[in-house]
């Protein structure tokens, strides 16, 4: 099995949007819709360093979601349907915006943290403030 250096870097949205793992580009990211492996079927690698947190809904929220309210609102504004005609519109296209790019924006976002190194912040106990000139 080669190490991690012997792997060549993999473009994160390549992988990612695909939903494939980060390092060798072969393995599967999730297992159901959202819920991420433990680890790499194909190459092994341990899944656990990856944490999007709320980055999908924000990203999905702030590029699916608005405009769908935008729109709703739009309909409402200018034409003043019944409730149903909003059910018919607005409600597909919410979750037609909104769901299905959740599992791909989750997929590149692990990748990116795989990709660029992102890990948890730390502490540097052996940084200095440095001083202050002697105003005198």
């Amino acid at each position: 099995m080669p190490s991690e250096y012997e792997w060549p870097p993999l473009e994160p949205v390549q992988t990612g949007i695909r939903g494939r793992c980060p390092r060798c580009g072969q393995g599967h990211l999730f297992q159901g819709f959202l819920t991420l492996r433990p680890k790499c079927e194909v190459c092994g690698l341990d899944y656990s360093f990856a944490d999007p947190a709320d980055g999908p809904a924000f990203f999905i929220m702030l590029f699916a979601c608005i405009p769908s309210t935008i729109f709703a609102l739009w309909l409402q504004i200018n034409y003043e349907p019944a409730w149903w005609v909003h059910f018919l519109t607005t409600v597909p296209l919410m979750l037609l915006t909104c769901i299905p790019p959740l599992r791909p924006v989750k997929g590149w976002l692990v990748a990116s943290q795989y990709f660029h190194k992102a890990q948890e912040g730390r502490i540097d106990y052996d940084w200095k403030e440095p001083r202050a000139p002697d105003a005198g």
